[in-house]
């Protein structure tokens, strides 16, 4: 009725999250839960947010971005234009992350990021670009373990409550409803980030879903996975080389 499709993610977590909203709403069974999802689109909303994965940050797990700035961005200089798709954003702080690596690196101009996640709700909240005041210490901290080179402050400006991050970072990204699994191949691109997301779907998504990533990278294009995550569930005719083993950085064969 609605375009998702949850049948391939993993059973363990479906079932976890949809308990966890049966008591938040007090209904006994599952048939009082199907009831209002046929009957009550807005009640979906809530849903569709209990199945999202919203747990991001910025410059997460900073060795992956101390690898991604040191190995692969000398990679990339000498293109003419760099295309990054991060695939899952959530409320996009990683993408705001590449933003900001990219532009010290004197790569932004050139560079264009496109943010995508399935949940309309987290990507009107990325495109915002404002972010809790209570975590700028964590960002700090991972930002300069990740190779930052100035005051990390300099990119927000802040009230009481959250930390707007500046307009500038924005002017070469694009945020767009994308289902990784519903939805095709909409670019080509040199990097595709897409880190601690396939750790919830079964084996036949993972492959369908490199298939989708295989299919969009460029000759030599590089794929980011999350620290849990391996090329091990991917279909025939995917190949890659271990081009960052220890950071799950990987780069397609030409």
């Amino acid at each position: 009725m609605y375009g998702f499709d949850f049948r391939h993610y993993v059973r363990s977590s479906l079932r976890r999250r949809i308990l966890n909203r049966m008591k938040m709403e007090k209904l006994r069974t599952i048939t009082a839960l199907l009831e209002k999802v046929l009957h009550e689109p807005q009640f979906v909303d809530k849903l569709l947010s209990d199945m999202s994965i919203r747990v991001t940050e910025m410059f997460r797990d900073p060795s992956f971005f101390n690898a991604f700035r040191t190995q692969v961005v000398p990679e990339l200089r000498d293109y003419p234009e760099i295309r990054i798709w991060h695939a899952g954003c959530a409320t996009g702080e990683e993408a705001y992350a590449m933003a900001i690596l990219m532009q010290e690196e004197g790569l932004a101009e050139k560079t264009r990021i496109y943010a995508t996640d399935m949940n309309e709700q987290a990507i009107v909240s990325a495109q915002r670009g404002a972010f809790p005041l209570k975590q700028m210490q964590l960002y700090t901290t991972n930002y300069l373990e990740s190779g930052g080179t100035k005051a990390f402050s300099e990119y927000y400006s802040a009230d009481h409550q959250y930390a707007y991050f500046k307009p500038q970072l924005k002017e070469n990204m694009m945020f767009a409803q994308h289902n990784l699994v519903t939805d095709g191949s909409f670019n080509e691109f040199h990097v595709i980030l897409c880190r601690n997301v396939m750790i919830y779907f079964d084996p036949k998504l993972q492959q369908q879903v490199h298939s989708l990533f295989y299919s969009s990278l460029t000759p030599q294009g590089y794929l980011g996975l999350g620290k849990k995550e391996y090329i091990l569930h991917v279909p025939e005719g995917v190949d890659y080389d271990d081009f960052v083993p220890h950071e799950r950085i990987y780069r397609k064969k030409s």
